[in-house]
């Protein structure tokens, strides 16, 4: 069967590391390199008995031919009915350990025992890492996780599709939301409805942040929506895997014009950073044009801008910007965007009287510019009205 990914540029990239055996064990980065599989027994949780689900993708560098898939007993059933890539499926693991001991056997029958093994340090329970050192007496393990992140920074055609159809389906359960929500409607109801309008469009529901009124507080709690008050929606769900992550707002009633001019505002921090969105383009430029525009901005104070790349997780390559929020360092401030990158780009308000106003949109970076996912609603969107 074909390789469902670019093993000339996992080649190299395991090169530079120094790598000479991948154990993925993420279960994005093992969805990724078996070109888009996940078990669906374990998609919401990885604990079991007295362990946890532990998928493992081994990858020898330059020889994908000696490649492995170590799985679950009854993803079997699973490789019956579409048959993975890997050459070798073991099928036969319930925990962590038994998984890691059949990954280093598989290590050491293609004589790789005492190689520079890449391993996941975030997603390898330390029972299955004291499995694989004591097996592999000799390895030297290296963290991959920054080859794989290189791997994965650019989208196939097939990905961005995905993410498309993410985006494009969480903006259109937001605004069913807001319009279906109305005066008494608590952010507990909100968000529950919000859950099944996203799982009615075939999305696996991940979480919404969600405020009311003057409140910057966006956790559920029983506080009921008023009039005249603003909403803000922000969520994640996937879409076989893929995220999609947005921000949309609301209002109760029309909203005057100190919001108007406040979305307003904004929206031309977005704008901003749009505008220098292209391939070529080095990533800390769109950041600094943004900011700049921010910096002059009337709401500057109470005002933040963010920008993230995305794709199988909510945060990952480009890194653009250090500590801010999440903890990473933006080492792809410095280097050119390229062409398949998919970009969240945020702005959020903290208004210390009309509340949390905030757009959260997607796109991805083309030759000449950008394509934005799920565009719809970024304007106010009223409540009440379904």
């Amino acid at each position: 069967m074909p390789v469902p990914f670019d093993t000339d540029r996992l080649d190299a990239l395991m090169d530079a590391a120094g790598i000479d055996v991948l154990l993925a064990t993420s279960k994005h980065n093992t969805q990724y390199l078996l070109g888009g599989y996940r078990f669906i027994f374990f998609s919401a949780m990885d604990a079991i008995g007295h362990s946890r689900y532990l998928p493992v993708v081994v990858y020898e560098r330059g020889k994908p031919e000696n490649s492995a898939f170590v799985a679950n007993r009854m993803e079997g059933g699973e490789h019956h009915n579409r048959p993975f890539w890997t050459p070798a499926v073991h099928a036969e693991t319930w925990g962590s350990t038994d998984a890691a001991t059949r990954a280093a056997d598989h290590v050491a029958k293609l004589g790789k025992a005492g190689a520079r093994i890449g391993i996941e340090p975030g997603f390898l329970p330390l029972d299955a890492y004291r499995m694989l050192s004591e097996r592999l007496e000799g390895a030297a393990f290296v963290d991959a996780t920054h080859t794989l992140e290189r791997l994965r920074a650019v989208k196939t055609p097939a990905e961005l599709a995905l993410l498309k159809s993410a985006s494009e389906l969480i903006t259109e359960a937001m605004m069913a939301t807001i319009a279906g929500a109305r005066e008494g409607s608590t952010k507990t109801d909100i968000i529950e409805r919000l859950r099944r309008e996203e799982t009615n469009r075939g999305l696996q529901f991940e979480y919404c942040l969600l405020t009311l009124g003057a409140s910057h507080n966006r956790a559920a709690s029983p506080q009921a929506w008023q009039p005249g008050e603003v909403l803000s929606i922000d969520s994640g769900g996937n879409f076989h895997g893929y995220i999609g992550d947005l921000c949309r707002m609301g209002v109760l009633g029309e909203p005057d014009a100190e919001l108007q001019d406040l979305l307003a505002e904004v929206e031309a921090v977005q704008q901003a950073a749009f505008s220098k969105i292209r391939a070529g383009t080095l990533g800390g430029d769109v950041i600094a044009h943004a900011e700049g525009v921010l910096k002059a901005s009337k709401v500057a104070a109470f005002t933040d801008f963010f920008a993230h790349g995305m794709g199988l997780i909510s945060h990952e390559a480009p890194f653009l910007m250090t500590n801010h929020p999440v903890t990473y360092e933006g080492v792809d401030a410095a280097h050119p965007l390229q062409a398949g990158m998919v970009l969240s780009v945020e702005t959020t308000m903290l208004h210390p009287t009309r509340g949390f106003i905030k757009l959260e949109d997607t796109l991805a970076v083309t030759a000449d510019g950008y394509e934005m996912f799920g565009e719809a609603g970024r304007g106010w969107n009223r409540g009440g009205t379904a």
